[in-house]
């Protein structure tokens, strides 16, 4: 499992390297939820996906990504807000090897 580095502001976009693949994870807080697009070596992988405490972000490998991505609270159980990002609330990679099928 690897940390993805984010910082607490309400839309950001990263872009990382996870396990060979040029991924761009952009996150934007709306007031529901904050939602994830991702996009790995150019290729739109999933698009307005909400962010949820411990819910696996992508799930299905036929859609183009190797591992998945998930939100953890080190506090509590709660769902990720844009205040407590790369703090409170760590996204995580998880490589294929330690997913449970």
């Amino acid at each position: 499992m690897r940390t993805v580095s984010l910082v607490p502001q309400k839309s950001q976009s990263v872009s990382v390297n996870l396990a060979g693949q040029q991924c761009t994870i952009r996150l934007i807080q709306r007031e529901s939820f904050m939602y994830m697009d991702l996009t790995v070596n150019g290729n739109p992988i999933m698009q307005g996906v909400p962010c949820l405490y411990g819910n696996r972000m992508v799930r299905y490998s036929y859609l183009g990504f190797v591992g998945d991505l998930v939100f953890l609270d080190n506090v509590g159980q709660k769902d990720p807000y844009w205040e407590g990002l790369g703090s409170r609330y760590i996204l995580y990679y998880i490589e294929e090897s330690e997913l449970v099928q």
